[in-house]
This record gives C-alpha cells, structure tokens and sequence, in this order.
C-alpha cells in the first residue's frame, strides 16, 4: 500500500531551516506536509543540540559590553574570512547571500527574533579571533550572541508554529518517513517518494531503526529540501576532504558532532532532479573534540570551546604557532595540525585556568543557559569548575591531571601508548611560558593577547584567567585534554538563488526546488566560504529557511 497526500508545499527535513520555512508558509495560509526520517516528537535538527549562538552586528548586547560595531566592519571580516575566489562560477550567488546575511545581521535580524520570544545572554562572546592579520580571517569585535535557551530555544518559537498549525489541520508532520525520490513531472518537481520506516521509541539523536513498514507519495506546487549535511557519514567527508586542509584523519579517530541522520542522504536526489552542487570541497570541522562520557549518537563528540589560555601542543610536545591559539583560527590550526602526521593534540592548562575559561558546547552540556536559570548561571563565576566541565575532568576519557609535570607527562603518554612526550621538553617550555610574566613586557604573542583579551569585559567577567604561573601550585593541579577532529557542517550544498530557488546547472532555477540550510551550504551553495566567524551556521538557517518559506508562497501566486 502507497500512502498518497496532496498539499500546496512539501518540506523535507524537520530542522531549524525547516521549521522556519515551514513557519512562514502555514502563516501565509498554505498547506504544507513537512517530513522528516525520525520522529516527529523530535523536532529542530541539530540546532536543538546546539549552543544558540548567534551572529549579530550592532546589538545592544554589544552597545552594553562597550563593543563598537557596523555592517561595514562585519562585511569586511565576513570578506576576509570567507575568501571568496570562485565569484564567476561557484560563488556567483554565494557573495551576494554573504552581503545579504550581513545586513540583515545588521538590521532586521535582532528585532525579527525578538518578535519571536527570542532573548540573549547580555554577555556576547569574541569567537574566532583571527590569524592576526588586519584583513584575514576573524572577528575584529565580540559578536557570538547566545540565546537565552540555546538551540532549544531558537527551535521553540517556530517549532510551536508548526504544531499549532497541525493542530489546525493546515500541517501534517510526516515523521518516520525518509525520502528516496524527488518526484519530477514534465521536468517541474511536484513530489516525493519514499519509506515508511517503522516507529521507533529511540531518544532524541539517537541512532533509530530503518526497518521498512509501507510506502509513500505525495504531491505539491513545490518542494523544499532542508535536510542538513553530511556531518555523521564520515565516508564522504573523508572523500570531500580538501588537499588544503592535509591528509583526513583516520575515521576511527575522529568523533561526530552531530546524529547518525546527518548523512547527506538527499544530496544526489536534488542532484539527480536538476540542482547543482557547488563547493563541496569546503568543510567546518573543531579541533577541540572530545569524546563524549555519555554518548547519544556513536562517536558522539563534544567541542570544548575555550578561552585563550591553554597551552596548545601537537602530540609530540611541539607548541602550536602564532596565531594558531585556542579560539582564533579553527581552520588554519586544522591544517597545521594535519601536517604532524597524529589525529590528535593536547591542551595543557591549570585548575585555575579550567575553571575560568572551559565551556562545553551543546544545549546538553550548558544546563544552566538551556534551563534558563538565573541562579545557576551565576554559579559559573563562583570557585570550582561547571557542573558538566567537572564531569569530564572526573570520567572524560581524554582528560588526565598531574600535580607535577612530570606526572602529567606521565598520564599523557599513558594515555595514548605513543609514548612521544618527554617531560623535560614540556617543563622547559612551561617555565619559558611563566617567565614572560616576571614584567609587564614580553615577546610571547599569547601572553600579550591574553593581556589584550582582558581588557575586553566579556573576557575579563567570565572568559580568560587572570595571568598566572602554571607552576604556581596554589592554581593547580595542572589537567591536559587529547583533543580530536571533530565533524560538524558542510559549507557548501546546492547553489540557489536569493530566494533559495535550487538553481541547475544552466544557472536557471529548477521549477519546483528550493533548498535553504546547510543542505544550501546555508545559502548561495557556500555564504560562508572557506570559513565561518561563528554564530552564522543557525543564522544561516534562519535566513535561508525564511527566505524560502516567502518565495515559495510569493510564486505560488
């Protein structure tokens, strides 16, 4: 038996682009079936795992901290980050979705998400520094804007939209059902075909079943894909990964940052109607994953997102280049670390610093935000390391403590088995670190960017220890942490329009398809470029998913 439905719009994928898509089309009076492989109790994709962090320009978040910013500030970070080098074929549409993001960033972005419910934690934080230069990569001022309720609550609003609207019979979410067809009549999309897969109680994130329990077809004026990357399907990140970045690391080495359905799956169905894929080749992945104590997903992968303090080596002891420090440059440290010839690298920081500046990323790991609790956010600048930051230093596999250097050295090497470290090197480089604090001058290019980094409030409150001796033991013990590849988003996807109209080969929109999210490369087959300033990739759905959802419904006529 075929389960047949017919319905102005068909979504594909119930994640955040999804949901806001969805959002806009059932409140401009259309009817829609949204579908998605898992369950529908389990709306918002990876960004309800995530952080909520957020990229804006010129908030009064930013006013408050004391942070000066504008659109032409932020174009020329976004510009230098990105390194747009494709602008006659593959970029073409990806600059101007950049320019566009930007503004609206800028503009109307804010005061949209307010109108929504969405609020943000007054501090904002500075992510991805730079590689030090004036008009490279990285953000000049502090724009990562967290929301009051991480991923989960950027999901809320437009999650509750949408069950509204099912309620009200204007939307079916289709759950369970995992599209294997894009249907095209008369060269037009006008469906999807597929399996009904069988219910499944599996948690959120967690890895369901396919088992097969019946068919499905259904029709509509149009179709929206937004069913995300290629994050969990580590095979085809390993064959995209670009020569620029080195040599991939082995697959058992890495761990995932995302669920097993972050597959790519959809990826050859809108190719195979028409639609171009552009930029495959660009890729985000951490360098600070850890493995998780309590893994939903397999090789679920948690990224420790710290603040700049920790000394960083290989895993042969050799310190990390300037700039190459924690929280500046994810994708230039990627590359250098990919020519040591490990799959990992280590930090080595004190209690004091642990507990100052390491934050866990997900909505899982930062209950207090998640929760939105006043009280327990306080907490976090009273002594002693978070609640989940302490649960791996005491059951995190990749966390080891010494009260001496020799000891640490001792448990980092007997962690691995390689046997590369030798103490007496870390110690020398350890009291070359401590030495440059005996004055107010110095030649460590990290020590004077900490320095500069406290200066900013938002550091100085809650982000970057104060300069201190690692050696000094009244802020010890001293922890190391093995740090791993750790899988995240596709940066490019297929090629649209300004209004995430798929676009073909020929560079005219394939009627029918639009595509938004990082299926889209979050908008434009690759706003972001080679490298992302944090903040973008929900931003990104946001504005692709909205930008669809209004498209869609303004030719439907």
């Amino acid at each position: 038996m075929v389960a047949q439905q017919d319905a102005d719009v068909i979504v594909v994928g119930a994640g955040l682009a999804g949901l806001v898509a969805t959002a806009e089309l059932v409140q401009a009076g259309r009817s829609v079936i949204l579908v998605d492989q898992e369950s529908t109790e389990h709306l918002g994709g990876q960004a309800w795992w995530s952080f909520g962090g957020l990229f804006l320009v010129g908030s009064p978040e930013q006013r408050r901290m004391g942070i000066k910013d504008s659109f032409e500030l932020a174009w020329r970070d976004w510009r230098g980050t990105a390194g747009f080098d494709r602008l006659e074929d593959e970029d073409s549409w990806a600059v101007r979705w950049a320019q566009a993001y930007v503004e609206w960033a800028a503009g109307e972005k804010r005061a949209w998400l307010h109108e929504q419910g969405v609020r943000f934690f007054p501090v904002v934080g500075w992510a991805e520094r730079g590689d030090g230069t004036a008009d490279g990569h990285g953000n000049g001022v502090p724009r990562f804007h967290i929301t009051w309720g991480t991923g989960p609550g950027i999901v809320a609003p437009f999650e509750a939209v949408c069950r509204q609207a099912a309620s009200e019979g204007r939307l079916t979410l289709a759950g369970r059902h995992r599209v294997t067809e894009l249907v095209t009549t008369d060269g037009t999309v006008t469906g999807v075909r597929g399996e009904v897969l069988a219910t499944d109680g599996a948690q959120r994130g967690a890895r369901s079943t396919r088992s097969v329990v019946d068919h499905f077809e259904h029709s509509a004026q149009a179709v929206v894909v937004t069913s995300g990357g290629i994050g969990h399907n580590l095979d085809l990140v390993r064959e995209y990964w670009p020569s620029r970045l080195g040599t991939p690391p082995a697959e058992e080495n890495m761990v995932a940052g995302v669920p097993a359905y972050v597959d790519g799956s959809m990826l050859p169905l809108v190719e195979g109607a028409g639609a171009r894929l552009v930029n495959r080749d660009r890729m985000w992945h951490y360098v600070e994953g850890i493995e998780n104590h309590s893994p939903v997903w397999e090789r679920h992968g948690i990224r420790i997102l710290p603040g700049p303090s920790s000394l960083w080596l290989d895993a042969e002891g050799n310190r990390l280049p300037a700039p190459l420090y924690p929280g500046f440059d994810t994708l230039g440290t990627l590359a250098h670390l990919r020519q040591t010839g490990h799959d990992y690298s280590w930090f080595i920081l004190t209690q004091a610093v642990i507990e100052k500046e390491f934050a866990l990323s997900g909505s899982e790991q930062n209950p207090d935000l998640t929760g939105k609790s006043v009280a327990q956010v306080l907490g976090r600048v009273r002594p002693g390391a978070p609640g989940p930051v302490q649960r791996f230093i005491d059951d995190g596999v990749d966390f080891v403590t010494g009260f001496s250097v020799e000891e640490l050295v001792e448990e980092m090497n007997g962690l691995t088995g390689d046997q590369l470290l030798v103490a007496s090197r870390v110690r020398a480089m350890i009291e070359a670190r401590d030495a440059e604090l005996e004055n107010d001058f110095g030649k460590d290019a990290q020590i004077a960017l900490i320095r500069a980094a406290r200066r900013y409030r938002g550091d100085k409150l809650i982000r970057t220890a104060s300069l201190h001796r690692f050696l000094d033991i009244e802020k010890g013990p001293l922890h190391a942490v093995r740090l791993r590849i750790l899988t995240r988003k596709t940066l490019g996807g297929v090629q649209t329009d300004l209004g995430s109209r798929a676009l073909g080969i020929d560079g005219a929109p394939v009627p029918g398809l639009y595509a938004a999210g990082e299926v889209a490369g979050f908008g434009g087959g690759g706003v972001h470029g080679y490298r992302s300033l944090e903040g973008t990739f929900l931003g990104g759905c946001l504005f692709s998913g909205r930008a669809a959802g209004r498209t869609v419904h303004a030719d439907l006529g």
